[in-house]
C-alpha cells in the first residue's frame, strides 16, 4: 500500500502519531480509540504493507513501532511543496481579468452610441482592438 492512500485514514494517522512516541501493544492502540481490537489490527495491517509500522513478537505480545524510513515519500514531498516558489500572481487573478477585459469589450460593443456623427474611423478601430 502507498504511505500516501495509508495516512488518508484519520485512525492510522493517529496511530502513526501514537506509534512515533515508542512501540505500543495492539491492547494499548485500542485502549485509546473508541474501535475495536481487529479494527486496529486491520489499520495496523495497512501500515505494516505501507511501510509505515512493523511488529515485532515478544513471547505472546505484538509489539508495533513506527518506521521513519516509510515515511521519506511524505517528507520528500512536503519538501518539494515548501520549495516552490509561489507565482508572484495568483493564477485566479487572471482569470478576474480575463473576465473583465470580455466584458468591458461585450459593453463597448453593446452600448448604443450617444452621438451616431461622433463615430469617426478611430473610435470604431479602438473598439475592434
Amino acid at each position: 500500500m502507498d504511505p500516501f492512500a495509508a495516512l488518508a485514514d484519520p485512525v492510522r494517522r493517529d496511530l502513526v502519531v501514537r506509534l512515533a512516541g515508542g512501540p505500543a501493544r495492539v491492547v494499548d492502540l485500542t485502549a485509546e480509540h473508541a474501535i475495536t481490537r481487529p479494527a486496529i489490527s486491520r489499520h495496523l495491517r495497512l501500515l505494516t504493507e505501507a511501510g509505515l509500522v512493523s511488529a515485532e513478537d515478544h513471547g505472546r505480545e505484538r509489539h508495533y513501532r513506527l518506521e521513519r524510513a516509510g515515511l521519506a515519500p511524505v517528507a520528500d514531498l512536503l519538501a518539494a511543496l515548501r520549495e516552490t516558489p509561489a507565482p508572484p500572481v495568483a493564477e485566479s487573478a487572471f482569470d478576474g481579468l480575463d473576465l473583465e477585459v470580455r466584458r468591458t469589450g461585450r459593453d463597448r460593443r453593446t452600448a448604443p452610441s450617444s452621438d451616431a456623427s461622433s463615430d469617426s474611423p478611430s473610435t470604431t478601430q479602438e473598439d475592434t482592438a
